[in-house]
């Protein structure tokens, strides 16, 4: 099938043409006809397989009778609202938009947290008709009075389960209280658990039910595979794993965000192109180092689960669980960014003796074997050391100058000098004591009670007299003759 058998305009299929697609997917081939019929739709398909696209190049055809030029805001209240769970997501889904809808004179924007407000708020006032949002940052202008949803009529939920996982539901049940009733609604998303079921039941009207794959499917372009390794031993034989199999390009990643942090640090001090993604970066942090990583400047990228979803790299070859997660589902939104539009890819685990029952749970999710090496402990890891600023860092051998250093010269013996030459004179003024040896050579079997009676007695009046240094007592002024 083509996309001219979908019933695309022309200006749709030029921009098409121009990205290089010719035929399209199942999920876009299911999914694009009853749209355009205004159908309700809840699509599962496999990640990687075109859902963006699959809701974008309808929504730009219905929405194309409203387009124009005037510059009031008026004329561009938003019709179209597509949530997403991730800034990463959102940002992806903006782009396609633009991409497939520059020969459409569409308003687009994108709002998400993590940056200033202000020139979100300048373009919604201005006016657009497609608008990409995560829900805390629409809820933000919603609450500001920058927005207005009373005339939407496509709304479109991205990877539903994803905001299911992150706490968003409740937002979305305030965002959809805000909506028009009458309203085109779309369900995306890779996996449906029951609790998404039972939100699609609410918000969708006789819904067409698309599932390109069964769920929880992984491409067959994807080849997995596992090591069994010591957790101290994992850096080293990633590192050894990069170098060995020439990878140019690898995405990483770890369960935890202190982990990405830590380890893209030890890569980077080892000599590779790093950097770590994870919800703690600014924006622009998060921005940088995702652009850097498709535009090859970057070998390793290491992240956490925020870039399991919706991350799209192009021809990704290499995706390496540092560390497995903890919900097997993961592990097939991880393994998703390689293996995309056609192209081979490999999944690769570490795996640490207490992260087995993780992977026995995500072959039973996949109804299938990974092949597992176990890696020998002939090369005993490195030794690491902690320094000043919490990083492990290797533990070097001492110069031979160092270790080779002779051994101390038996002492010689030499008459002990006599105690007039041992001890100091006192300054003038200082007060001397007697050393405690002394004391008890002269009194050795009287207690501290007893010696304290004896001082008593020694004076008279049995009151103890302290004595004053000199050093602290008032000069002596001689009197002058008057």
């Amino acid at each position: 099938m083509k996309f001219e058998e979908l019933g695309l305009c022309a200006e749709l299929l030029r921009a098409i043409a121009e990205e290089g697609y010719t035929e399209p997917t199942p999920v876009q081939q299911q999914g694009i006809p009853p749209i355009l019929r205004g159908q309700d739709v809840m699509a599962g398909a496999q990640t990687g397989t075109g859902k963006t696209a699959a809701f974008t190049l309808p929504m730009l055809q219905k929405l194309k009778q409203h387009a124009n030029t005037s510059v009031s805001p008026a004329r561009h209240p938003v019709r179209a609202l597509i949530i997403t769970p991730t800034r990463e997501l959102a940002a992806q889904v903006f782009e396609s938009i633009r991409t497939y809808g520059k020969y459409i004179p569409l308003r687009s924007s994108c709002v998400y947290g993590g940056v200033n407000m202000d020139p979100q708020t300048a373009e919604l006032r201005a006016g657009v008709e497609i608008l990409v949002a995560t829900p805390g940052r629409l809820l933000d202008h919603v609450q500001q009075r920058t927005l207005n949803l009373g005339q939407v009529e496509i709304l479109v939920l991205d990877e539903a389960d994803r905001m299911l996982d992150m706490g968003f539901m409740p937002d979305i049940k305030r965002i959809l209280a805000l909506l028009p009733a009458k309203r085109q609604s779309l369900m995306f998303s890779a996996t449906f658990p029951e609790d998404i079921k039972r939100l699609a039941s609410q918000m969708l009207n006789a819904p067409v039910r698309i599932q390109v794959a069964p769920s929880n499917a992984v491409t067959d372009l994807v080849t997995h595979s596992a090591y069994k390794i010591d957790e101290r031993r994992k850096r080293d034989f990633l590192e050894r794993l990069i170098r060995d199999g020439d990878m140019r390009q690898v995405l990483v990643f770890t369960r935890t965000k202190i982990s990405a942090s830590r380890l893209a640090r030890e890569l980077q001090r080892d000599g590779f192109s790093c950097a770590a993604l994870h919800s703690d970066k600014t924006q622009q942090e998060r921005t940088q180092a995702l652009a850097d990583f498709k535009d090859g400047k970057l070998q390793l990228l290491v992240a956490t689960d925020i870039a399991a979803r919706g991350l799209d790299v192009e021809d990704l070859p290499h995706v390496i669980n540092y560390e497995l997660p903890h919900n097997p589902e993961d592990y097939i939104h991880r393994i998703g960014r390689t293996g995309r539009a056609g192209q081979p890819g490999d999944a690769i685990s570490l795996v640490a003796r207490d992260e087995e029952e993780l992977l026995a749970s995500i072959e039973k999710l996949l109804k299938a074997r990974i092949a597992i090496t176990a890696v020998p402990e002939s090369e005993r890891p490195a030794r690491h050391a902690p320094s000043r600023d919490g990083e492990r860092t290797e533990r070097r051998p001492r110069p031979a100058a160092e270790t080779s250093r002779p051994a101390p010269a038996a002492e010689t013996s030499r008459p002990a000098a006599p105690a007039s030459e041992t001890r100091r004179p006192a300054r003038e003024g200082q007060r001397t004591t007697r050393p405690r040896d002394e004391v008890a050579d002269r009194q050795p079997d009287a207690t501290p009670a007893e010696l304290a009676s004896s001082a008593k007695s020694a004076r008279p009046g049995g009151r103890v007299k302290r004595e004053v240094p000199a050093l602290f007592l008032p000069p002596v002024v001689a009197k002058q003759d008057s």
